[in-house]
C-alpha cells in the first residue's frame, strides 16, 4: 500500500494548486465529438435468446467454449451504437467490475472523490490526442453506458477514461501485475515455414473481468477488415489481427507514473489493425501518435513474412528486429538500440522477472525443433522455470502464471487465429479463419469458429493440482485480508496455505509475515528462510523477505 499512499499524496498535491479551474479540464468535460457526417438511425437489437442477439445484419452470441461472437460492420457512429447495443450487458457489467476495483484499490470516499477530480485533470488532453473517427465510435458506444456511474464522468468521458486504465494500470505495474509474454518463429523454426505468433495477456484485474471474452469481427467503412480479442466498452485492440494478415498485441515496459493522458495505446494498435498491412505501415502509424506510457507493439506481418517489434514511450521511440534469425521474443523490458542507455529499462531488466520470462521461452523454442500451433500453445501454458524448475503455480516468472485474461495465436498467412477459453489459457483454443468468417452471410446460424482446427484443452485442468491451486487462491485472499486487520489466523491455515502451493514462496512469506506480526520469531524466521530457498519472483520482493529476517536476526 506504500504506493498507493505516494499516489494520494501526489493527487492531494495537485489539486491544492487549484489546477481544477483550468479551461483545459472544463473544455475536456465539455467536449463532444462532431457526428454530423455520421448521423444515422440503428434499429432495435432483437433478442433470440440469452446468449444470442441480432441487430440489422450483425449480431453478438455466445459459442459453446463461452466466449462472445461479436460481428458488427459500418461508420464509426454505427460501429459504436451497434456495438454498444449487441454487448451493453456486457458493457455494464464489465463497468460494474471495473468500478468495484477501483473501490477496493481506494476503500476511502474521500480520496475517491480526489480520485474523480484527479481523473478529469489528468485526462484533461486525451481528446486532443485521439484521433476523431474513435471518438465518434467511443461516443456511440457511450449512449449504452450505466446511469449508475455518472457521478465518476459523464458517459462519454467515462468510457475515454477507461481506454487510458490499462495504460496506467502498466504504469502502476507494481500495484497491478502485468507481466505479458509474445514470441513468434518463422522460416526453418517452424513446421511449413510459414509465421506463428503466440502470446499471453497477463493482464489482471480480477476472475471476473476476464470472465465475459468477446471475439470481436470488425468490418469498418474505411481501413481493413480485423478481430481481436476484447471485452464490454472497449474499442481498444490488445490482441488482433486484420485481413491483410498483419496481428499486434502489446506488452507493458516500465513506465514512470505519467502526469497528463494522451493517446492510450490500445487506440495506436487499434489504428495500426485498421490501416497498416505491413510492419513499415505500422511504424509509420506508431510514429505520429503521442503515448503517455512505455509499451512494445508487437507486430506480425504475412506480406513481411517476419515479426518486429516498435517500442514507444512518451520520449522516445525504437524497432526492433532480429537479423540472421527466425524468432523473435518479448517479455516486458525493451530491446532496441534506442533503449539500449535507459537506466529505467535496465534497471527493470534486473529487478522484474521480465528477463527470466525472455529466458524461458528462449530455452522452450529451442528445445521445439519445428513449432506449429500446438507447440505454440504449450509453451504459452508452461508453468515451469528455468531447466524446468518447479517454482510454484501462479509465480510470475512463469510464462503461464495461471492469472492470464487470454491467450492467443496467429497464423498470418493463412488468416487463422486460436483464441483460449476459460479458466485463463488453459481452456479449448478456439480457431477462427478469417477468410471464412468475413465471407460469411452477416447474419448466420453456421458456428463461425473452425471447429476441426480447435486445440483442446489442457490436461492440467483434471489434476489435483490445479485444484490445490485454485484453494491456494481463495485461501491466500482471506488470510492476505486477516494480517491486514489483524486478525487471528490458526497456525492449521497457514499450513495447510504452504502445503496446497509448496513450490511458491509467496505462501511461506505470508505465514512468515503474520507470525512476525504476532511476536512469534522462532516461527516467522523458518518460514522466511522456507521462502528464500524459492525462486522468488522480483529482487525487491527478495529483499523484502531479507529484510524481515534481519529484524529478527
Amino acid at each position: 500500500m506504500g504506493k498507493l499512499k505516494i499516489l494520494y499524496r501526489a493527487i492531494t498535491l495537485i489539486l491544492s494548486i487549484g489546477v481544477l479551474s483550468s479551461c483545459g479540464v472544463r473544455k475536456s468535460l465539455q467536449e463532444k465529438p462532431d457526428i454530423a457526417a455520421y448521423e444515422t438511425q440503428i434499429p432495435q437489437r432483437q433478442k433470440i435468446n440469452d446468449s444470442t442477439y441480432t441487430l440489422s445484419d450483425n449480431f453478438l452470441r455466445k459459442n459453446k467454449q463461452g466466449l462472445w461472437e461479436l460481428r458488427v460492420s459500418g461508420n464509426p457512429l454505427e460501429l459504436g451504437l451497434k456495438t454498444g447495443s449487441l454487448t451493453q450487458e456486457l458493457f455494464n457489467e464489465q463497468e460494474d467490475i471495473f468500478v468495484k476495483k477501483i473501490d477496493e484499490l481506494v476503500p476511502s470516499k474521500g480520496y475517491q472523490n480526489l480520485l474523480r477530480k484527479f481523473l478529469a485533470w489528468f485526462n484533461r488532453k486525451m481528446y486532443l490526442n485521439i484521433d476523431a473517427q474513435y471518438k465518434t465510435e467511443l461516443y456511440g458506444i457511450s449512449k449504452y453506458a450505466s446511469p449508475d456511474y455518472d457521478y465518476i464522468a459523464k458517459p462519454y468521458q467515462r468510457v475515454m477514461y477507461f481506454h487510458g486504465a490499462h495504460d496506467i494500470g502498466h504504469a502502476l505495474q507494481d500495484l497491478a501485475l502485468v507481466g505479458c509474454s509474445s514470441f513468434a518463429a518463422w522460416g526453418d523454426k517452424t513446421e511449413d515455414g510459414k509465421l506463428f505468433i503466440g502470446r499471453n495477456f497477463d493482464f489482471y484485474a480480477g476472475d471476473e473481468f476476464a470472465k465475459n471474452k468477446i471475439i470481436a469481427f470488425v468490418e469498418p467503412e474505411n481501413g481493413h477488415k480485423f478481430m481481436s480479442v476484447t471485452w464490454g466498452g472497449m474499442i481498444g485492440v490488445v490482441s488482433g489481427m486484420n485481413d491483410q494478415g498483419l496481428t499486434v498485441t502489446i506488452n507493458a515496459g516500465k513506465s514512470q507514473f505519467p502526469l497528463i493522458a494522451k493517446t492510450p495505446v490500445s487506440l495506436v494498435t487499434r489504428e495500426i489493425l485498421q490501416y497498416a498491412s505491413t510492419i513499415e505501415e505500422a511504424i509509420a502509424i506508431a510514429k505520429k501518435r503521442d503515448v503517455f506510457v512505455s509499451e512494445s507493439i508487437f507486430v506480425g506481418s504475412a506480406k513481411d513474412k517476419k515479426a518486429a517489434i516498435i517500442e514507444v514511450s512518451p520520449h522516445n521511440f525504437g524497432v526492433y528486429e532480429v537479423e540472421n534469425n527466425n524468432q523473435l521474443i518479448c517479455a516486458n523490458h525493451f530491446q532496441s538500440a534506442a533503449y539500449a542507455d535507459d537506466k529505467k529499462n535496465q534497471k527493470h531488466i534486473l529487478e522484474s522477472h521480465s528477463q527470466y520470462r525472455y529466458e524461458r521461452m528462449e530455452e522452450l523454442l529451442e528445445e521445439t525443433s519445428k513449432v506449429n500451433p500446438t507447440e505454440v500453445v504449450s509453451i504459452l501454458r508452461d508453468k515451469q522455470g528455468l531447466d524446468e524448475e518447479q517454482i510454484g503455480y501462479g509465480n510470475e516468472k512463469a510464462l503461464n502464471q495461471l492469472l492470464a485474461h487470454h491467450g492467443i495465436v496467429f497464423q498470418p498467412e493463412d488468416l487463422l487465429v486460436w483464441v483460449s477459453s476459460n479458466p485463463y489459457q488453459l481452456g479449448e483454443f478456439v480457431a477462427y479463419d478469417l477468410k471464412e468468417v468475413f465471407n460469411l452471410p452477416k447474419v448466420t446460424n453456421q458456428p463461425i469458429a473452425q471447429t476441426d482446427l480447435n486445440i483442446p484443452k489442457d490436461p492440467f485442468l483434471q489434476s489435483e493440482a490445479y485444484k490445490n491451486y485454485e484453494r491456494y487462491r481463495m485461501l491466500r485472499d482471506e488470510i492476505e485480508d486477516d494480517i491486514s486487520e489483524k486478525a487471528h489466523i490458526d497456525q492449521s491455515r497457514l499450513e495447510n496455505l504452504v502445503a496446497l502451493n509448496p513450490n511458491f514462496w509467496e505462501g511461506y512469506f505470508l505465514a512468515g509475515v503474520y507470525n512476525y506480526n504476532m511476536g512469534y520469531d522462532y516461527v516467522a524466521k523458518k518460514y522466511f528462510e522456507k521462502a528464500l530457498e524459492k525462486e522468488i519472483t522480483t529482487v525487491p520482493d527478495r529483499e523484502n523477505v531479507e529484510k524481515y529476517l534481519r529484524k529478527l536476526r
